[in-house]
């Protein structure tokens, strides 16, 4: 690398891409129970391209504090760390202190994921990294830290490179399958449930393939296991909404946040687990997080805020704020709401309450979906088909699009064309994959996290939805592109280094789906009489759904083949993998008749 080169352009070879949708806030310290109120005296600076040719021309090195606006720990580091005066002095002495909202930035965001909020890392003036830090350091820590890097800037040991992502195959081998499934269920912890060994979350990926997967097997106990475990402690008993994750091995020690990737994750897996088993008790979970979002996240045009903060005063724990009821939570204040209107996290607010509205058959659940997609398109869309971060008069983008936002955009497009089979959502579907193109890796594995970037590389979780999104949409339309998009995106999860990050249950899922055909429910009559049929296909306990809708007065059958019988009182045909059911003439015989098939009761 030039190091001579533009700064901003340095500092995006050092940010590379790894992003995870529902980020943690590292918590491993203590802190005093009350912190001071007085107002920080670090000059902290925006991130801008002019950055690191500042910290060349005053010799200074970079240190940059990536927060999280809802994250308790980035509040106490404000209020204790920051506002220490030995901290203070080294900072002014040498340091070029600069602060970003990671949800601001994907791009970092993705490269700094792993360390949790907040992440402290420091630069050389060239933009190379000499130390990355995770969570909360104390001011004595910090002290240590800052002097140590002036003394001798050496990189130090958390400067590591990215894992590989050379591309892997287009199917997991049977090895490396078996290797996966066994460190899936390795990693299950089978005294207190869940994925997580020090924080307990959602793992929405774990639990949607054991859901799927396992049956009533092993695997589906798990993923029950750990929903009924999230259910009872980190629901807000309260207002609704999911607590962001349970600290101390346990779930007995809730952190109050409350961010968009864990509501849309848990209202997901609630609906289709309710999908599943039609336990009223999966209903209540989902209706309280939907309850949540449509009262506290919801926006008067429709569209959603971010987060909800974890504390009502920053940098004191609000165990006992969240203990109380409602009305003696709104008597002492609100936890400040992050008003930022993001596309990422409407695009998940999107495709989550389309899975809720299907799951309980509500037609009005779906109209807060399309009004939401309606918003994003108006707002946030850009000509070229691809979607902004946030508006365009603060975007602070590379080039103005993140692949996270157009990803997320696209599932939830997905999400409603197959919920009302209405042509316009498929059109701006296939402008947004059209525009996700671009986002291509060159080496020839995967999608990149920023498009103007050419030093940002793929992340896994973004390269997941995107291979599930775009295999979906072949398998629906017969294109042929967009099966080819899914598996450049597969080739790089697949790549052994990525595949082996856990949760495995990620890698799994794509492979799983690439592998087969979805679920296919072909509805021959008057739409509009066939809708509790087409309602009861939708609430079927599968993501992986294609739904073709055909009245035979409209034309001749438009699909490949011969088609199906013009039956004139209508029917429901039903297809799984390579076996076709009996046609269903009633919504309870076309669920009795798909569990049937499932294996289910």
């Amino acid at each position: 690398m030039n190091r001579s080169a533009n700064g901003f352009s340095m500092l995006a070879t050092a940010l590379v891409a790894m992003w995870f949708a529902s980020s943690r806030c590292s918590c491993a310290e203590s802190v005093p129970a009350s912190v001071p109120e007085e107002a920080s005296s670090i000059p902290w600076q925006v991130l801008t391209p002019d950055t690191f040719a500042q910290a060349r021309r005053e010799q200074r090195f970079v240190i940059l504090d990536l927060e999280a606006e809802w994250c308790h720990w980035c509040h106490v580091m404000e209020a204790t760390t920051y506002r220490d005066p030995e901290v203070v002095r080294l900072i002014a002495a040498r340091y070029l202190p600069v602060r970003v909202n990671q949800e601001q930035r994907p791009d970092l965001a993705n490269r700094y994921e792993d360390y949790g909020w907040p992440a402290t890392v420091i630069f050389a003036a060239d933009g190379s990294e000499i130390a990355v830090r995770s969570g909360y350091i104390p001011p004595e820590r910090m002290m240590s830290l800052l002097q140590a890097i002036i003394d001798d800037p050496s990189p130090g040991p958390s400067v590591v490179p990215p894992p590989s992502s050379a591309g892997g195959a287009e199917s997991l081998p049977a090895a490396q399958r078996a290797e996966l499934e066994a460190d899936y269920r390795a990693a299950y912890d089978r005294v207190h449930g869940g994925w997580g060994t020090v924080h307990k979350y959602l793992d929405a990926d774990a639990i949607e393939y054991g859901l799927v997967q396992g049956g009533a097997g092993d695997a589906g106990r798990m993923a029950l296991e750990t929903l009924a475990h999230v259910r009872t402690s980190l629901l807000d008993p309260a207002w609704g909404g999911l607590y962001q994750y349970s600290a101390g091995g346990g779930w007995e020690e809730p952190h109050f946040e409350k961010i968009m990737a864990v509501q849309t994750d848990g209202l997901r897996c609630f609906s289709l687990t309710y999908a599943r088993d039609r336990d009223p008790a999966w209903r209540d979970a989902a209706e309280a997080i939907h309850r949540y979002l449509t009262t506290f996240l919801r926006a008067p045009d429709g569209a959603f805020f971010t987060s909800q903060d974890a504390d009502l005063v920053q940098g004191e724990h609000a165990a006992g704020y969240f203990a109380l009821d409602d009305s003696a939570r709104r008597a002492l204040g609100m936890p400040r709401v992050d008003r930022h209107r993001y596309t990422r996290e409407n695009g998940w607010a999107i495709r989550a309450l389309v899975a809720y509205a299907n799951a309980i058959g509500d037609p009005a659940i779906l109209d807060e979906a399309r009004i939401t997609a309606r918003w994003a398109l108006a707002h946030r869309q850009r000509p070229d088909g691809a979607f902004m971060h946030d508006d365009a008069a603060v975007d602070q983008d590379v080039d103005g699009a993140y692949l996270g936002d157009s990803v997320a955009m696209a599932q939830a497009l997905m999400a409603l064309w197959i919920a009302d089979g209405d042509s316009a959502w498929r059109m701006a579907l296939e402008r947004t994959l059209a525009a996700i193109d671009g986002f291509a890796d060159p080496p020839g594995a995967g999608y990149r996290t920023a498009r103007g970037d050419p030093a940002s590389r793929p992340q896994r979780d973004e390269n997941v939805a995107l291979a599930r999104c775009a295999n979906a949409y072949a398998r629906c339309s017969g294109d042929q592109r967009w099966r080819a998009m899914a598996l450049r995106a597969f080739s790089f999860i697949s790549a052994p280094a990525i595949a082996s990050r856990r949760p495995a249950a990620s890698a799994l899922l794509v492979a799983d789906e690439l592998g087969r055909e979805p679920v296919h429910a072909v509805a021959v009559g008057d739409p509009t009489a066939l809708q509790p049929l087409i309602t009861a296909a939708l609430g079927l306990p599968t993501a992986y759904l294609r739904i073709d809708r055909w009245d035979p007065a409209s034309g001749p059958w438009p699909g490949p083949g011969e088609g199906y019988p013009a039956d004139p009182s209508g029917v429901m045909y039903l297809c799984i993998g390579d076996r076709c059911l009996a046609p269903a003439r009633d919504a309870a015989a076309l669920r009795a008749s798909y569990l049937r098939a499932m294996g289910g009761d």
